[in-house]
C-alpha cells in the first residue's frame, strides 16, 4: 500500500477510534462498520486497480457517485466529532468531571454528516449555471466593445461526468450566445479509448470566432500526445505555446495559451510565455489562457490583460479552499488584480472524480464580456 492510500486511510482510522469504538454496539458489529469505513476510504486504491490510474475509477456511475458520498461523509464526520470532542473537553474543564457522550449525539453527528456529504456531491455533479461578469480592459478597441467569451475548465470528463453530462455542457454552451468558447484544460480523467464515446459531444461545441483550448495537468497522466490529437480532431483548436489574432476589421486582440507546468515530468514543453506571444502584435490586447493561475505574476510583467485560469475547482469546500489558495499562490477562486492585469479563476465546470464535493464553492460556466477600461 502506498503513501498516498495511507494518508486516506487516516480519516477513517481516526472516525473509527472516536466515533465507532465508544458506541454501545455489539464487537462484531463495530468490526464490521470500520471494516467498511476501511473499504471506503481506499477508494482512490480500488480506481488505480480499475484503470491504472488513480484518476479514473472505471465503475459505473453509480458506484462512484456512492464512493464520493462515503469517502466525503467520513471526511466530514470526522470533523464533526472533533467539534463534539472539543465540546465534551469544555464541559469537562467546567464541571471538573469526566462526562461521556451518549450514542444519540454519535448517531446524529453521523446522520449530518452523510446529509451534507449528499448535498456537496449533488452540487458537484451538476450541469453547472452560467455564471455572468464583465471585465475592463486597458486599450480595448471599441470594435470589441461588449465582446464576449464563455470560459469552460476543468470538465473532467469521466465515469462520474460522462456523455449525457458532456452532452448537457455543449448544449448550454452553444445557447450561451457568446462569440468565442475558451476551454482552459483538465478536459478529461481516461485514456482516449475509455473516454471516446464521453468526449465525442464536445465536437458539436460552436462559437462564431470558434473554439479555442489548452491542456491542463490531467491530459499529461493519459497520453498527452493522444490526447492533443483527439481534441484537435474534435474541433478543439489547441495552443499550446502558442497564439491567434482575434479581428475586427482592423482591430485585433491576442488570444494565447500555454501548456500546464506539469509539462516538464512528463517530457513535454513546459509553458513559454515568450513562444506563446511570438509575432504577436505588441498593440494588441493579450488574453491569456494558463490552467494554473499560479504564474500570474510573470504573465502580468508580460503585459497581459486578462489570465483565465482554472484547476483549483475553487477549493471545493469552504474552508478548504484557503489550503488550496497555498498551493496556487494565494489564488483559488475569483477574480484578482495582479500588477495591472486581471486574473479570473474559474471554480471549474466539474471536477476530480477522486473528491467530487461542493459546498460554498459552486461549478460554473463562465460568461465574460469585455469592457474598455474607463
Amino acid at each position: 500500500m502506498t503513501i498516498f492510500n495511507l494518508v486516506f486511510a487516516v480519516p477513517a482510522l481516526l472516525v473509527i477510534v472516536r466515533w465507532l469504538w465508544p458506541l454501545s454496539l455489539p464487537f462484531w458489529g463495530k468490526g464490521a462498520i470500520a471494516v467498511l469505513l476501511l473499504i471506503v476510504s481506499q477508494y482512490h486504491l480500488w480506481s488505480r486497480l480499475s484503470s491504472g490510474s488513480v484518476f479514473a475509477p472505471e465503475f459505473p456511475r453509480t458506484i462512484v457517485i456512492l464512493f464520493n458520498w462515503a469517502f466525503g461523509a467520513i471526511v466530514i464526520l470526522l470533523f464533526l466529532q472533533l467539534l463534539v470532542d472539543l465540546g465534551m473537553l469544555a464541559v469537562m474543564l467546567v464541571r471538573h468531571a469526566a462526562v461521556g457522550v451518549p450514542d444519540g449525539v454519535r448517531y446524529a453527528v453521523a446522520g449530518v454528516a452523510a446529509l451534507i456529504s449528499a448535498i456537496g456531491v449533488a452540487n458537484a455533479t451538476r450541469v453547472p449555471p452560467f455564471k455572468d461578469i464583465a471585465i475592463d480592459i486597458e486599450a480595448l478597441p471599441p470594435a470589441f466593445e461588449g465582446y464576449r467569451l464563455l470560459q469552460l475548465t476543468d470538465l473532467h470528463i469521466s465515469r462520474l461526468f460522462p456523455e449525457r453530462w458532456a452532452r448537457a455542457v455543449v448544449d448550454q454552451a452553444n445557447a450561451s450566445g457568446v462569440d468565442l468558447i475558451v476551454v482552459t484544460g483538465d478536459f478529461i480523467d481516461g485514456s482516449v479509448d475509455m473516454r471516446r464515446a464521453d468526449v465525442a459531444p464536445l465536437r458539436d461545441l460552436r462559437a462564431p470566432d470558434g473554439v479555442y483550448a489548452i491542456p491542463g495537468n490531467h491530459e499529461y497522466f493519459f497520453d498527452y500526445d493522444a490526447w492533443m490529437r483527439h481534441l484537435a480532431s474534435l474541433g478543439m483548436r489547441m495552443l499550446p505555446n502558442a497564439h491567434v489574432l482575434l479581428t475586427r476589421g482592423d482591430a485585433r486582440i491576442v488570444l494565447a495559451g500555454v501548456t500546464d507546468l506539469s509539462a516538464p515530468a512528463h517530457r513535454q514543453a513546459g509553458p513559454d510565455l515568450a513562444a506563446a506571444l511570438r509575432g504577436a502584435p505588441r498593440d494588441a490586447p493579450i488574453v491569456l489562457l494558463d490552467h494554473q493561475p499560479r504564474r500570474a505574476a510573470q504573465a502580468a510583467a508580460r503585459g497581459v490583460a486578462l489570465q483565465l485560469s482554472g484547476h483549483t475547482h475553487g477549493g471545493m469546500v469552504v474552508g478548504l479552499d484557503r489550503l488550496v489558495a497555498r498551493g496556487n499562490a494565494g489564488f483559488v477562486s475569483g477574480r484578482y488584480a495582479v500588477g495591472g492585469m486581471t486574473l479570473y479563476v474559474s471554480n471549474g465546470t466539474a471536477l476530480w472524480p477522486g473528491f467530487a464535493l461542493r459546498l460554498g464553492r459552486p461549478p460554473e460556466m463562465t460568461r465574460i464580456t469585455l469592457h474598455a477600461a474607463r
